[in-house]
């Protein structure tokens, strides 16, 4: 006998738990089927114990700083296992308040592995569940390169499950993942070590902060190995491992190698033939704005279709989905431009928007002008470690419209939600410059600045 619902989601990570709630809200019958911890890689594996783990590096930044300001500290250490400890006990309450925020909404929770056996139908453990509406939020996992011996690194997931902080490490990727990780561990006491296919970090960032970035992290000691490729990976018998690249060269004496090379999205266990529904060549289930696949009554939210994969972007997308859906407001759906995003590298980015050469590239180089700005904040003015903060406005047009927003350094993370809401109202230069600065802050040079440049191609 086949149970129904209103609703179906297979996935509950953030998506999935939050087109679930907000369908609830309606009056739904919901259905959510998760195999593992509720929350998702947020938060799991992502975003949660990630800056937990960023705030423990920031600290052991402050404490270095602290002596420039007076605080005379005879003794520091740093114990990797009481800061595990607390992350994932943090972790471990964040799934049982997704768990109780659930129940008291009244969906219906199911561990296990669902698959497609009729285009709206599902089975999990044995039972068959089907619903007028069903929606894909399986989110993804971290890919594993095919190279001789990548069984011995681990990935961003094995990462939140070390016991202890790696003496030298190497980290393989140019994205969030390996600008995240790689900041974070240098700043805990790790020799750590990147490992670029190309020549440099976040190469879809805007020029600015990509060179802003590895520009910090080589003054902090990161050492970049660039425009390499991995032949494989082997592990040694004093236990260290050694990286051979297809040049030639072998980088050894690493206690760990993380793969950061990007994720695979989670439908090859879904039986998605027995929808109708098609994915593209890596697997990512394709969607309209509406998140609509193309076969009726199924949706896609999240990481899964391979869109702007961040927590608050598949937790938008669901929420405006149920409110189409089941909350009666018509075209409701998630416009997927000026989403801002902040990766917790050292220092921190913040951007939205277009970067210079994507604003060259839609409006044309006589249209598009930039307003830039660096200089060393306060906080930075007398500590040995000088951190530079940078920011750039790129604006089009004879009013020109801020189209792109990015900050590199301290404060960058919590700075830009607030421009972040202007440039999304389509705010203008002039509208940054009549606003009263906040002095003295890092912040306030966003509505200074006043020398314009015209934009350049290929930066």
């Amino acid at each position: 006998m086949t149970k129904r619902f209103d609703l179906l989601t297979v996935g509950g990570g953030s998506g999935g738990v939050a087109i679930s709630n907000r369908a609830a809200s309606y009056g739904a019958r919901c259905l959510l089927i998760e195999k593992g911890r509720l929350g998702g890689t947020c938060v799991n594996v992502g975003c949660v114990p990630k800056k937990v783990m960023w705030n423990g590096a920031q600290l052991a930044h402050a404490i270095e700083d602290a002596q420039d300001y007076g605080f005379r500290i005879a003794e520091v250490s740093f114990d990797w296992a009481t800061l595990k400890h607390a992350r994932d006990q943090h972790v471990r309450d964040l799934n049982d308040h997704y768990a109780r925020n659930l129940a008291s909404n009244k969906v219906q929770v199911i561990r296990g592995t669902a698959r497609f056996v009729a285009p709206r139908t599902v089975e999990v453990n044995g039972e068959r569940y089907s619903a007028e509406h069903v929606v894909i939020a399986t989110g993804g996992y971290p890919t594993v390169p095919d190279v001789p011996g990548a069984q011995h690194g681990i990935t961003s997931d094995g990462f939140f499950d070390l016991e202890r902080l790696p003496r030298k490490i190497a980290i393989v990727g140019a994205g969030y993942i390996a600008a995240e990780l790689s900041g974070l561990l240098q700043a805990l006491g790790s020799e750590v070590t990147v490992i670029l296919r190309r020549e440099g970090l976040i190469m879809s960032f805007d020029p600015m902060l990509r060179e802003g970035l590895m520009e910090q992290m080589r003054a902090d000691n990161v050492e970049f190995v660039t425009n390499t490729q991995i032949a494989g990976l082997t592990r040694e018998a004093d236990g260290s491992c050694t990286i051979r690249c297809e040049s030639g060269t072998r980088l050894g004496g690493f206690d760990t190698v993380i793969w950061a090379i990007g994720r695979t999205p989670n439908t090859a266990t879904l039986d998605l033939n027995a929808t109708g529904l098609a994915t593209d060549e890596l697997g990512f289930v394709m969607t309209d704005e509406f998140q609509e696949t193309g076969v009726p009554g199924i949706y896609a939210i999240g990481d899964v279709t391979g869109r702007e994969a961040l927590t608050p972007v598949a937790i938008a997308a669901g929420r405006r989905l149920a409110d189409r859906v089941f909350g009666g407001m018509a075209g409701r759906h998630l416009r997927y431009e000026n989403i801002p995003t902040v990766m917790f590298s050292h220092p921190p980015i913040g951007t939205m928007g277009l970067s210079e050469p994507q604003a060259v590239l839609r409006y044309g180089l006589e249209e598009v002008k930039v307003y830039q700005t660096r200089f060393t904040p306060m906080y930075h003015a007398f500590t040995r470690r000088k951190v530079k903060t940078a920011m750039k406005l790129v604006v089009v047009g004879a009013e020109e419209r801020v189209v792109g927003c990015h900050i590199i350094g301290q404060g960058a993370d919590e700075m830009l939600q607030g421009f972040a809401v202007a440039v999304q109202l389509g705010a203008t230069k002039r509208d940054f410059d009549d606003t009263v600065a906040i002095h003295p802050t890092a912040s306030e040079e966003l509505v200074t600045m006043r020398n314009a440049r015209p934009a350049r191609m290929g930066v």
